[in-house]
């Protein structure tokens, strides 16, 4: 065998073996297979390769590149660069990039094309080809230099393997076509949930606005006809019957503008609570005085749980009650003369207690009680006789939710129905203060002053004003005044002057950062130290307290050492105009 296998390089001798020799049978298979492996890429339909000489001068076009191309191989070979068959203007930001890259000028034609290779970094970029009819298509190009076998550091050539890039580029088209539609629709639903919730607080203001509107004449009718029903001479039987008639509705028409107002306070989000540990004993009690007479009227008789022990609830005071007077309010409404409402507390688990109402009423459907909790529905009840607004409900959920709890309904016809409210279990917040407290808690040291000095502490919690007497009463150095709201808070605060306000922030009516404006606004109180002590314990609403105008922001449960200390400090204050204190801006009791 002393011919040269196929695919063998021209000037290549072969290596001398003894002929027909193992050895020599070995190595012209090697070559007989590197010969395959050329023509397989040479005849590669799948792909161009393109191979030139040192300068660029296109020398192998293969079959692969005439298809992508057009051109036939005699075309090309020994007359242009594949720097001819690119497009100039990719090939010249090309030169300008690697300029710019290697810190040396590039010329924009060949050279850009095969620069990277010729310093032996590997180089795949993506080139736009011009075909023989000037079409044009995307391709992936990889570029090696080729290096004479006996001298690795001489290049003799170039060879660029390209694949069509098309279906890619279009299959990237479609998905940032996709993506941009994706876009502009997140931008369209953005844009409509902008003029939604634009639209709702609107509605929220315009409610509230009028609610509010409504309440002046409102205030002037129930107003004269309850001095006309008590004038004297009394009014007649006939003119009682029409006076009674007119405030029937006035009442009835004032519940509906609160109702209307809740639910505009509600769904605008401007509503604040403050969730703290609250006794629903004493709740539950609250409820019952003002409910227990509705019920008396119907002859329907009312059971509420016995607690051997305190029981606390993480919660709003105020809202929960209001959720469980509606509550108490509709099974009394919709219940039958005679029948029962029996109201039961259970603990869910560990941290969860679950207050139902259960009645003996008419019961509802499974379809009305999938209706239960939309806005002015009332359930077909409007014909019953039953005046209501389809409101509570709503508002009761909404405020239910807003203190991290839940609300459901069980009922089927005939057999009463049961409402119920979850929420989370809460300490006793007096518990740490009964085991920590010492048996005196220290005055400021070093007053000279022996007189009494007046606290007062506007708290509508009554078992956080407990705490706090029972705290008090261990100073005889100091005296309590108390209220439960701010409207009599700033009335003691104008009346008596204490020497420090304890302020809680969420109060009926105002609120605790309104009550402490105005009292900042007389000259007699403005120089008067106020604490807040809140259940708002996030650092945003401490820094919104403090920069209110709080002297000190105290959240609770209170630890008795750091009020202790905020108290005395607040009194150190009052008694010289400076504040001994060198604990920062605030005493964060939470």
């Amino acid at each position: 065998m002393s011919s040269y296998p196929k695919g063998l390089p021209t000037g290549t001798t072969p290596p001398a073996a003894e002929p027909d020799s193992p050895t020599e049978n070995l190595r012209n298979d090697a070559f007989l297979k590197t010969g395959a492996l050329q023509d397989a890429i040479l005849n590669s339909a799948n792909f161009s390769s393109i191979a030139t000489d040192e300068k660029g001068v296109i020398q192998i076009f293969n079959v692969g590149a005439e298809r992508m191309l057009g051109y036939a191989a005699a075309d090309v070979l020994n007359k242009i660069t594949p720097a001819e068959i690119s497009d100039p203007q990719e090939v010249i930001a090309r030169a300008a990039e690697l300029s710019l890259e290697l810190g040396t000028t590039i010329a924009p034609g060949f050279e850009a094309l095969v620069f990277k290779a010729s310093r032996g970094i590997e180089d795949i970029y993506q080139l736009t080809y011009i075909r023989k009819d000037g079409s044009r298509f995307p391709a992936v190009v990889s570029v090696t230099a080729l290096r004479n076998v006996h001298d690795h550091n001489g290049i003799i050539g170039y060879l660029l393997i390209g694949t069509d890039n098309t279906l890619r580029k279009q299959a990237e088209a479609e998905q940032e076509k996709l993506d941009q539609l994706l876009r502009d629709q997140n931008i369209e639903l953005e844009n409509a949930k902008a003029v939604a919730e634009k639209a709702n607080l609107a509605k929220s203001d315009f409610l509230s606005s009028m609610s509010h509107e409504l309440r002046s004449p409102l205030n002037a009718i129930l107003g004269f006809a309850q001095l006309i029903e008590s004038d004297t001479p009394p009014p007649t039987t006939s003119q009682k019957a029409s006076i009674d008639q007119i405030l029937h509705a006035g009442w009835f028409l004032l519940e509906l503008i609160n109702d209307i107002l809740d639910l505009a306070v509600v769904e605008s989000g401007r509503l604040s609570l403050s969730l703290e540990a609250v006794s629903l004993p004493e709740v539950l009690i609250e409820c019952k005085a003002m409910i227990e007479p509705q019920a008396l009227k119907r002859g329907i008789s009312m059971t509420f749980p016995k607690f051997e022990t305190s029981c606390f609830i993480r919660a709003d005071r105020t809202r929960l009650k209001q959720v469980l007077i509606n509550l108490l309010s509709n099974a009394i409404k919709y219940n039958r003369n005679g029948g029962t409402v029996v109201v039961d507390c259970d603990r869910n688990g560990s941290h969860r207690l679950r207050i139902s109402v259960r009645d003996t009423g008419a019961g509802l459907s499974p379809e009305m009680l999938a209706q239960l909790f939309q806005a002015f529905n009332r359930l077909g009840k409007e014909a019953s006789g039953e005046e209501g607004t389809g409101i509570g409900l709503v508002v009761s959920k909404r405020l239910v939710e807003l203190m991290e709890g839940s609300i459901g309904a069980e009922s089927a016809v005939g057999a009463g129905s049961l409402f119920w409210i979850e929420l989370g279990a809460a300490d006793d917040p007096h518990a740490h203060f009964i085991q920590s407290a010492s048996p005196a808690i220290p005055a400021t040291s070093g007053s000279a002053d022996t007189r009494p000095r007046l606290l007062l502490y506007i708290e509508d919690n009554p078992a956080n004003l407990k705490l706090i007497e029972q705290l008090i009463a261990r100073r005889p150095d100091l005296r309590l005044l108390t209220a439960q709201n701010g409207t009599d808070g700033i009335s003691l605060a104008h009346g008596y002057l204490p020497d420090v306000i304890l302020m809680d922030i969420n109060l009926p009516g105002i609120s605790g950062i309104e009550a402490m404006r105005i009292i900042r606004l007389d000259p007699a109180t403005a120089h008067i130290p106020i604490v807040a002590v809140s259940a708002n314990a996030i650092p945003s609403d401490i820094e919104k307290g403090i920069e209110a105008g709080f002297f000190r922001y105290l959240t609770k449960p209170i630890k008795v050492a750091e009020f202790t200390e905020t108290l005395n400090v607040a009194l150190a204050f009052a008694e010289s105009g400076t504040d001994p204190s060198t604990q920062g801006s605030q005493a964060n009791l939470g």
